[in-house]
């Protein structure tokens, strides 16, 4: 069978047809990036969301981006609130507001909402996190503060038992266990504390306006999913980084089914994160394992939940071996196409591993092409702005 069978321009009408050829409509659509900060893959992106927006129904779109810094963007976005070079600066996580292709979709999407009354919307869906995490203080405060009395503790209790923002945050702590204070006992009475606050919000719900009732939902499993981590953090046996990796992906997978709550939604984030398999990725001398925030979602979802993974060919100066999948790939007669991987799958010899000179790139795993949708196939990726 030509490769040219199971592929197409990647185009509006392609992206069409890739959502007509899955079995149900998806209420997230995952976008993978095989490398972070990758300038033509950004403004392919833009231009598939826009044409979601404008063809198929879609309103969200949902960034791995910090969830509490991505509500400075939907105020932005949602009702001018700011300026977009405030925003860029101040709502985003990892370096992302730096992005050119970021600064540019939301720039879109606010001109979008100036000229529709059916608005648009954007999240973050990762925690406040890095390999280290941020203080509860900002999610269990504002949860607190939604909520009406009777409260658990005293604002004044709270306040005593979050401490200093710095002896949560220390970078230190990511290499360094003992640094951690996720088990002591200030941090085993917040997550107590953090479970009465959620029945508190259970109890009192219907009084709360549904944009008080989103905020308060996002800041409660923010604040339960930052304790968690943090308790992991203070883990000093071989299996914390890989307990770690699996609590971030969890917390990204519950504010992916918050979004989901609003209808079609694009999800751009790493293919790590939201492929339907098991997630490896070596780290010093470990392999971790673990199970990503797509695969968390599609447990829930089922095919309401799909996923298009980004594949490069050359990447910077690096081209793939033609036995490599990114090397079969490279054939098709398009710079940028939208690819069946399905059928590709079974079609084609199971291809050989790609090893790529570019540590920040991640080849396509030959023996997971069947449990991906689609593959959107860069055959040159040259604008990389930066280490992903």
């Amino acid at each position: 069978m030509d490769i040219k069978d199971m592929a197409r321009p990647l185009d509006g009408a392609g992206v069409s047809a890739f959502l007509r050829s899955l079995p149900a409509r998806p209420l997230l659509l995952g976008l993978g990036e095989a490398r972070h900060f990758v300038g033509e893959l950004g403004e392919v992106r833009n231009e598939i969301f826009r044409h979601l927006v404008e063809h198929e129904g879609y309103r969200s779109f949902a960034a791995e981006s910090d969830c509490l810094l991505g509500l400075v963007v939907d105020d932005y976005v949602s009702t001018g609130a700011g300026t977009l070079d405030d925003v860029m600066e101040r709502g985003f996580s990892h370096g992302f507001g730096e992005f050119a292709a970021n600064r540019e979709l939301v720039r879109w999407m606010r001109a979008y909402n100036e000229e529709h009354e059916d608005k648009i919307r954007f999240f973050g869906f990762d925690g406040p996190l890095e390999y280290w995490a941020a203080s509860p203080r900002e999610a269990l405060t504002s949860l607190y503060a939604l909520l009406d009395s009777p409260h658990p503790c005293t604002v004044e209790t709270l306040d005593a038992l979050l401490g200093p923002d710095e002896r949560w945050s220390n970078e230190a702590t990511a290499m360094d266990p003992s640094l951690s204070i996720g088990r002591s006992a200030d941090a085993q009475r917040l997550r107590l504390i953090t479970d009465e606050l959620l029945a508190l919000l259970d109890t009192q719900s219907p009084g709360l306006s549904a944009g008080d009732g989103e905020r308060a939902a996002l800041y409660g499993r923010t604040a339960l999913g930052l304790l968690r981590y943090h308790h992991g953090m203070a883990d000093a046996s071989p299996a914390r980084w890989t307990r770690l990796s699996a609590l971030r992906d969890a917390m990204m997978a519950a504010n992916l089914r918050a979004v989901a709550e609003h209808g079609p939604a694009l999800v751009f984030s790493a293919n790590l994160h939201l492929q339907r398999h098991k997630s490896l990725m070596s780290f010093g001398d470990q392999v971790l394992e673990w199970w990503s925030a797509g695969a968390i979602a599609a447990s829930h979802l089922g095919d309401r939940y799909a996923f298009l993974a980004s594949a490069f060919g050359t990447v910077g100066g690096d081209n793939p071996p033609p036995d490599t999948a990114e090397g079969i790939l490279s054939t098709l007669p398009w710079e940028h196409a939208i690819v069946d991987a399905r059928r590709l799958a079974g079609a084609v010899a199971e291809p050989v591993p790609r090893i790529s000179h570019d540590f920040a790139y991640f080849p396509l795993n030959p023996a997971h092409l069947g449990a991906i949708d689609g593959i959107v196939f860069l055959k040159e990726a040259v604008k990389l702005e930066k280490l992903g």
